[in-house]
């Protein structure tokens, strides 16, 4: 896939004013991602009164909860694929016309991404504007019994409302933060229609530690009358969902799969590359029909008597009907851009496979993706070829369980490194965690070097000719016939490991490049890395005809990681 940067990229390259950034360094005050996860495990246990927390604040900020239903919300939550699945909702209603806004989490590179408007990220002067408007008039309402300030996210959902609001969208597409019932979207009361996407195991601490469990969070978003669709999910799961939209007499579906909408025409072309984002295309299709069907607009595409795929039978929900694509239903789904998930970036001989997927399905779907995309690139003349792997996760996850999953893709490096993209980030006010040191981010780094090592070790001890790094007498050997890494037998006890550990993410991706990327300068010439195999394996690195490389784990990561690659989307 050649690299293709989003249309906003191009505008508002203007430098930040001095008020701009003033408004992002008072935001990060508000606490970081970090923090507010810390907040909901604590009032976890009332939920009633986190929303009404919530409430205030956003009466305080000039608004009620009624003032919602005028922005004709489509809300969605999931645990994996969310986030593409509104991409695709809101790219194919914007094809018919309509002025969209969209508020999602995280952002890759600027906080800005967070709330666009037809598709883009508002502009630095709106940001400006609707920062200073939301926090002066929750200075201005402080008193005895309301002294605090909302949380980040809380305080950029409020702003975000404002902006949708002042700004007269035809609609809001509200991606949930965190799980559903106890997130601070949850205070709309009467979206259009709701969306659940692919279920799985993720913030196990805030959410539970059951895919039942999860999925009776997800399902607190379900609002009386209003029609909900999900995708195939486990059995027990999707029970749960349709137990919990029978509590709240929410008329819940089951997408059919996109297949039953190809039916009879040509295959569909997908803007995010894939075969995982075709469950989330299906629902952002029926989304977007229900939305226009209940605003009363034209151009629904005709519902078409389509038998549904065997697997979708006999589940507990009941199946949507497929239908006719419209021309706009089409394009959107062609036009769809969602930056950092199965992206390719093609720098010279270097080519980044960037996707943040961080849980054990989405990394599944990852690998998958990767090794088909890898496998489409032309191949070396001389067949010299090394594949490396970046890698971080944060918060709970279980990182092991990850890194396993990516074995199989024989990488000939492993490197690991923090979020951040200096070891200082002070000049960087858009990637600043308050909550995250770089001594703790370290550590993280180091247990993943040791447990992909071992996990290695395990791996060459069940096959011995597995074609991935090995140490010899504490250095890598390369392989005259594919120019990456001999593997010899294992010695009982190898000296060194083909995993690097970096202290940020520039000196990464230096070592990765070998000043073989544009975007990037040369690594030190010496003492940047202490490892023997990072000297014998800059060798490779700079004599390879390509080098592969797949940034995965974190969606900071891939942030950081985009804002160092493609330098205009800082601008």
């Amino acid at each position: 896939m050649a690299e293709m940067l989003p249309a906003w990229v191009t505008n508002d390259t203007a430098e930040g004013t001095e008020s701009e950034g003033d408004a992002i360094r008072m935001l990060n005050t508000l606490q970081t991602n970090a923090s507010y996860l810390e907040q909901v495990k604590r009032e976890r246990g009332d939920p009633q009164a986190q929303l009404e927390a919530m409430q205030g604040f956003l009466e305080r900020s000039g608004l009620k909860v009624e003032d919602l239903d005028r922005l004709n919300i489509i809300h969605v939550t999931g645990t994996k694929g969310k986030g593409s699945a509104c991409a695709f909702t809101e790219c194919i209603l914007r094809s018919y016309g309509l002025k969209t806004g969209f508020y999602s989490s995280p952002h890759l590179v600027q906080v800005r991404e967070r709330i666009r408007i037809n598709g883009q990220p508002i502009s630095k002067d709106l940001f400006n504007k609707y920062f200073w408007l939301v926090y002066n008039r929750l200075e201005e309402t402080k008193d005895p019994a309301h002294a605090s300030m909302p949380a980040y996210f809380r305080f950029l959902t409020i702003m975000a409302f404002h902006v949708f609001l002042q700004e007269k969208v035809d609609l809001a597409v509200v991606e949930v933060g965190i799980g559903g019932t106890y997130d601070c979207t949850n205070i709309i009361r009467a979206p259009v229609v709701c969306g659940v996407s692919s279920l799985g195991i993720d913030h196990t601490s805030i959410l539970g530690d059951t895919m039942e469990k999860i999925a009776w969070q997800k399902g607190g978003i379900f609002k009386p009358g209003v029609p909900a669709f999900t995708v195939a999910q486990p059995e027990r799961p999707l029970e749960v969902l349709r137990e919990r939209a029978q509590e709240r007499k929410c008329p819940l579906y089951l997408c059919p799969e996109l297949d039953d909408f190809e039916e009879g025409s040509r295959p569909l072309e997908l803007g995010l590359a894939g075969a995982h984002q075709r469950s989330n295309a299906a629902l952002a299709l029926q989304l977007a029909r229900m939305w226009l069907q209940r605003r009363g607009c034209q151009g629904l595409g005709e519902l078409k008597e389509v038998p549904p795929s065997t697997e979708l039978l006999g589940r507990p929900v009941p199946l949507a009907p497929a239908f006719r694509l419209t021309d706009a239903m089409i394009q959107g789904l062609r036009d769809t851009e969602w930056l950092g998930r199965t992206q390719v970036l093609s720098h010279g001989p270097v080519t980044w496979y960037l996707d943040g997927a961080h849980t054990t399905s989405s990394i599944q779907a990852c690998v998958r993706w990767f090794r088909q995309a890898a496998l489409n690139q032309d191949k070396p003349h001389d067949g010299s070829e090394v594949r490396v792997l970046l890698f971080n996760a944060t918060g709970d996850r279980d990182t092991a369980a990850l890194l396993k999953l990516l074995v199989p893709c024989h990488f000939d490096y492993a490197v690991f490194c923090p979020n951040f993209t200096e070891v200082s980030v002070a000049n960087n006010a858009d990637q600043q965690n308050f909550n995250v040191t770089l001594e703790n981010a370290l550590t993280r780094c180091l247990e993943n070097q040791r447990t992909w090592t071992r996990l290695l070790e395990e791996k060459v001890g069940q096959d011995p000719w597995l074609p991935s790094p090995l140490r010899v007498g504490g250095l890598l050997q390369p392989a005259p016939a594919r120019g990456s890494l001999l593997l010899v037998p294992p010695a009982p006890r190898p000296l060194n490991s083909p995993a690097l550990v970096f202290p940020c993410l520039a000196q990464a991706l230096r070592w990765v490049a070998q000043g073989r990327d544009p975007h990037l300068a040369a690594p030190a010439a010496s003492g940047a890395h202490a490892h023997p195999a990072a000297s014998s394996g800059a060798v490779l690195l700079r004599e390879a005809a390509a080098v592969r490389v797949l940034v995965t784990g974190s969606l900071h990561l891939v942030g950081g990681a985009l804002r160092l690659l493609v330098p205009a989307l800082s601008q």
